[in-house]
């Protein structure tokens, strides 16, 4: 395989796609199916099933740095006698404990069940019949709760068994390809009381242990096997998905301060009927 500009282009395109798609609520697996119905990168099934993955390191990445003093468990403070050291923030500590245990659901089936999902679930049916469920059920949150006081409305006042819950929902993303990883998550938060502020918030955070250990698991399968080629447009990608990711992220907390999500449950309900349409009806096979 040898690169070209196209193949370079292509990369770009996707890594666009990735860094709008994973943080919006509207499934980043769903816009690369579709995406790759029309613009396919010339490499190997098994380099495409790690790129989809991996390139989402790029928009970890964007949550690192927008969220930095958040997440970063370690401050500096200065002593009466003039000297400084470095201390643990029990706040941030709690926080990152709360993350591990909404992973622990989503982690083990990950390992356990990897291969068996992608080889059944990863389909165009699966995805757009969980485009439309996940859809419906933000509109009917959204409504359900529209004049609801959030009973958690500060990330440290999350407690582990919300955690635990949102966690439960992200075991549903990991399940059902379509579902969305920060949809799901955001459903559940919304379902147990959580603001939608938090709830994506705490979405944020959640992507990194989980993306990270995925694309890890991803790597470690593939064997490190990558030419030049394959490298330059793992990196094309995922620095795409890093530039678009910061600006989407801040996009989307600004967003939802003054608005619901239901706009992207009519999106998704739209965008689940045009997969559907498509490999079900123009694209079905003729016998």
């Amino acid at each position: 395989m040898q690169l070209s500009a196209i193949e370079i282009l292509k990369a770009i395109l996707f890594g666009i796609v990735e860094g709008v798609t994973e943080w919006l609520p509207i499934s980043s697996t769903g816009h690369m199916i579709l995406l790759n119905e029309f613009v396919k990168l010339d490499v190997s099934p098994e380099f495409w099933n790690l790129f989809l993955v991996v390139i989402q390191l790029g928009a970890i990445l964007a949550v690192v740095i927008l969220y930095w003093k958040t997440i970063w468990p370690f401050k500096k403070v200065t002593l009466k006698s003039g000297k400084s050291k470095i201390v643990l923030r029990k706040s941030t500590l709690m926080l990152w404990l709360k993350a591990l245990v909404a992973c622990i659901p989503a982690g083990v089936v990950g390992v356990l069940a990897d291969d068996w999902l992608d080889a059944h679930l990863y389909n165009a049916i699966v995805v757009g019949a969980a485009l439309i469920i996940v859809g419906i059920a933000f509109i009917i949150i959204e409504t359900v709760n529209k004049n609801k006081v959030p009973r958690v409305d500060r990330l440290r006042d999350l407690t582990f068994k919300d955690a635990f819950l949102i966690g439960l929902f992200q075991l549903i993303a990991a399940i059902f390809p379509g579902t969305s990883r920060s949809g799901a998550t955001i459903v559940g938060g919304l379902m147990i009381g959580v603001s939608r502020t938090v709830a994506a918030k705490f979405t944020f955070i959640l992507a990194i242990p989980v993306m990270a250990g995925a694309s890890l698991l991803k790597i470690v399968k593939y064997g490190f096997r990558f030419s030049g080629t394959e490298l330059i447009l793992l990196g094309t990608g995922m620095l795409v998905a890093f530039l678009v990711s910061i600006v989407i992220i801040a996009f989307l907390m600004n967003y939802i301060r003054k608005h619901d999500f239901k706009v992207f449950g009519w999106y998704r309900i739209v965008l689940g009927a045009l997969v559907l349409l498509y490999f079900l009806v123009i694209k079905a096979p003729v016998y």
